[in-house]
């Protein structure tokens, strides 16, 4: 009986990891691989083109707010799925995920060690990566010059940590051990992922990325806890797009 419902649950757990991927980063990583292609492809080398993470929608600014409020709205739609299927599956997301407040102090702590310890060798990464010309030149922010371009850059930092650490860690994780995958290959599968969806920006970001995905995977089999995770890329990504917002060009002509 046993081995009968471990047959039936795996193809049923295949069916939903790949309709949720398709659903969100997995489908960020198949235009990412596009994008890779038509910049290898393209007459400018690959230095001399850039990827743009955060750009305008509209020349009109409160069209343009708008546009990047419900953006940053209905990319979180993946995220309320995946928390509805594990707690249809009796899974907690508190419990199992560490998706709670009750441990600000480690959260806080541990997502600030993990942002430094990525975020400085992740600036030499960026560097060579565009000395060796394997990477786009890296556009973090795009918007107008407005009142709300803080707000929404950090709104879009929030975004990101919560979608990805969520679905890549949390999520596709817990559903692979439940598959039954060994725990290297969930920890490739998630770092791989990690890095194939930043693929549009070269392949230096590929490498960061992929070694972040490791290094995340690694400390969620170790504390069982996403929130931490959810701290550290938020703080990585809120000096990124404010930090290219707000700094002098001259600052920036490294990347």
């Amino acid at each position: 009986m046993t081995l009968e419902r471990q047959q039936a649950t795996r193809p049923i757990l295949t069916a939903e990891i790949v309709i949720v991927l398709l659903l969100s980063l997995g489908q960020s990583a198949i235009y990412s691989v596009v994008s890779i292609i038509a910049k290898l492809t393209a007459d400018t080398p690959l230095s001399q083109q850039a990827a743009v993470l955060n750009a305008s929608r509209s020349t009109r600014p409160y069209l343009d707010l708008t546009y990047q409020l419900l953006g940053i709205a209905f990319d979180l739609i993946p995220v309320a799925l995946v928390l509805y299927l594990l707690i249809r599956d009796h899974i907690s997301p508190r419990r199992e995920l560490g998706l709670s407040l009750d441990r600000q102090r480690f959260d806080w702590g541990w997502g600030a060690l993990l942002a430094a310890g990525i975020g400085i060798p992740g600036l030499l990464l960026v560097y060579v990566a565009k000395l060796l010309g394997i990477n786009a030149e890296i556009v973090p922010a795009a918007l107008q010059p407005v009142w709300w371009a803080v707000p929404v850059l950090i709104l879009a930092a929030i975004k990101n940590a919560v979608l990805e650490e969520v679905i890549v860690v949390g999520y596709l994780m817990t559903r692979l051990r439940q598959w039954g995958m060994s725990t290297v290959a969930i920890v490739a599968c998630s770092a791989v992922l990690r890095g194939s969806y930043h693929l549009y920006q070269g392949f230096g970001a590929f490498i960061g990325n992929a070694v972040m995905g490791v290094i995340f995977a690694l400390f969620f089999l170790r504390f069982k806890r996403v929130a931490p995770l959810i701290v550290a890329h938020t703080l990585l990504d809120v000096v990124a797009f404010v930090g290219y917002e707000l700094l002098p060009d001259s600052w920036l002509s490294w990347l």
